[in-house]
């Protein structure tokens, strides 16, 4: 079957604006290899800071918070539609990819920094299952996930940002990890089938004569994540010595696609979630570029040289396919490690539920953790108004208008790489209260220091929660949410001695503050001063009385805090840990000299 009427007005509209905007805008031609790099059609070289737009075209159920009951996307279908039924459940999808990935998105990824976009495509938006097709062996062309692609793209190259397609769920599911590829266990995976392998052949080939002509598109990333046991015992392929099949679908998507496209980088991804090369090699196309994935594990030269080794050894780029899900002091590392070694990126997800990790947050609405109790243990089940009432104020969430945008992990992310320098994260004005949680913006070390910062379980097997409370921001910072009358919605908590926080005070001249915490504790010991930051002492320490309890809370005073007249960068040093920290307030300001004592 063609493709559809609706699809030839697409290409008459939304692609003759394209071709309009590559031929008379655009003169860096295609991204391509120069050995080791890769470059423009002017030979610069680019370095790609991406991120991946997961759970748009693929549902992943952590990202929704059904992962521990409904992992693939065909299971959250199934939960959806036996609550609110096979129409409600259309339309509620129909709402979910309508606002999940608009152009006021690419327009603010744009904005904070991010060159490239990396699309996990899901091939039942492009075509038929293979079970489902009216002729066997044939291939039925679908209008939703062209136009899907079309609009991203437009959008693209609109704010000159390359977009990578990356076909992350595969006709039958490339890997035993099943969340991520919708792989039903129930059917042919894309390794039992050879109809299934052909379909993604042909997908390939399709979409490649499509946007051979399109110098926004960055490349083709042909499959994402496989990770299947050929011949050894890993389930996921880690042990594998020979990934044979793998190398010859690999090939045989190549042959399609220069069949049709000679512009376009072609990226590989091993075995293993894509870390596991052995027997792919030697390398079957001029430009070709080699991607990893890299999670939970330090982030020094040793983790990624086996990439670093391939690159010199083959002569090609390597590219950071998919990185992200730790914490700010994580992100920052690594992307100064790959960045220093000339590698790009591509972070993930964008849009998560209830999420401090990444870029934004969709907002849960009130009604869904009862949907999720349902789901998970089949009691209380809601009406189907109410259901449905849930899951279209979720999608409507999904809006970019309604996201929470997370500016401290795009500040890690981008500033922090490159500059130590700290930043208020919100404007604070004294006399007044400065909220715990709204320390300054920068380095561990710089702006705070926490002991837990990271989480480097694939390396250390041991995992960490790096924010406790897994509330607001993305630090090592523990913030809870606040159960006081006056916050800002949050506290500090789980403090430990030796910890700090910083807060940019600026005035207009040299003053004196009475300065009051708020805090609760179970017992008595915590303890604290205050200092600049050249670590002078500008307060003596003060030992926390008892609250009450810990949701109990206390003012307690230091009196004649000394600030200097512009900027004042005031540390908080726990001595003792063991209490919550809600606001410092400061009070009855006056004019005065200010004496420092260094710190001990």
């Amino acid at each position: 079957m063609q493709f559809t009427p609706k699809i030839k007005v697409l290409v008459k509209g939304s692609f003759l604006f394209l071709l309009l905007f590559s031929v008379t805008s655009f003169g860096q031609g295609f991204l391509h290899r120069e050995e080791q790099k890769i470059v423009d059609g002017n030979g610069n070289n680019i370095l790609l800071r991406g991120l991946g737009l997961g759970g748009w075209m693929v549902q992943e159920g952590y990202m929704l918070k059904t992962g521990d009951f409904a992992g693939p996307q065909y299971k959250i279908k199934q939960k959806i539609a036996e609550v609110i039924g096979e129409e409600n459940t259309k339309e509620f999808y129909q709402a979910y990819k309508s606002n999940g990935i608009t152009k006021r998105d690419i327009d603010s990824l744009a904005a904070w920094g991010f060159n490239s976009i990396r699309l996990p495509m899901h091939y039942n938006l492009y075509t038929l299952p293979s079970d489902k097709e009216f002729v066997a062996g044939e291939n039925t062309w679908l209008d939703e996930g062209f136009s899907m692609t079309d609009n991203l793209l437009e959008w693209c190259a609109v704010n000159k940002m390359y977009l990578i397609l990356d076909l992350h769920a595969t006709p039958g599911g490339q890997g035993k990890d099943a969340n991520i590829s919708d792989f039903d266990t129930s059917k042919p995976g894309l390794w039992d089938s050879a109809a299934n392998q052909d379909k993604m052949v042909a997908l390939w080939k399709k979409l490649a004569e499509r946007y051979k002509n399109q110098p926004w598109i960055g490349g083709y990333d042909i499959v994402n994540e496989p990770n299947w046991n050929f011949s050894a015992t890993h389930p996921n392929g880690c042990d594998e010595k020979l990934n044979a099949p793998l190398r010859a679908l690999e090939i045989k998507i190549t042959n399609a696609i220069r069949e049709v496209d000679t512009n376009h980088i072609i990226i590989i991804e091993g075995n293993c979630w894509g870390n596991n090369y052995n027997g792919i090699f030697p390398l079957w196309d001029e430009n070709m570029v080699l991607s990893f994935h890299k999670y939970w594990n330090y982030n020094d030269t040793a983790s990624i040289q086996q990439m670093l080794d391939y690159r010199k050894q083959y002569n090609v780029p390597i590219w950071l396919g998919e990185s992200g899900e730790n914490s700010n002091v994580w992100f920052k590392d690594v992307l100064s490690l790959v960045e220093s070694n000339n590698i790009g990126w591509a972070f993930w997800p964008m849009k998560k539920i209830d999420n401090i990790a990444g870029v934004t947050s969709v907002v849960q609405p009130k009604g869904y953790d009862a949907l999720l109790k349902y789901w998970q243990y089949g009691t209380n089940k809601p009406t189907v108004e109410a259901a449905k009432i849930t899951l279209m104020e979720l999608a409507n969430n999904y809006k970019m208008e309604n996201l929470n945008i997370k500016h401290d992990v795009i500040d890690a992310m981008f500033r922090q790489v490159y500059s130590t320098e700290t930043k208020p994260f919100a404007k604070n004005s004294v006399p007044g209260k400065i909220y715990a949680s709204e320390y300054d913006l920068g380095q561990m070390n710089q702006a705070y220091f926490d002991k837990d910062a990271h989480d480097y379980w694939v390396s250390s097997g041991k995992k960490t929660k790096w924010n406790s409370g897994n509330q607001m921001r993305n630090d090592g910072v523990d913030i809870e949410k606040c159960s006081d009358i006056i916050s800002n919605g949050f506290d500090v908590t789980s403090i430990e001695e030796g910890e700090w926080l910083q807060y940019t005070i600026t005035l207009n001249s040299e003053k004196t503050f009475n300065m009051e915490l708020r805090y609760s504790n179970d017992k008595v010991g915590g303890k604290l001063y205050l200092s600049d930051e050249k670590n002078n002492r500008i307060s003596p320490s003060i030992t926390l009385p008892f609250s009450g309890g810990i949701n109990k809370w206390k003012g307690s005073t230091i009196s004649n805090i000394h600030l200097k007249q512009g900027i004042n960068k005031v540390r908080v040093h726990f001595e003792k840990g063991n209490f919550n920290l809600n606001y410092l307030e400061f009070k009855s300001p006056n004019t005065a000299k200010i004496h420092t004592t260094k710190i001990p």
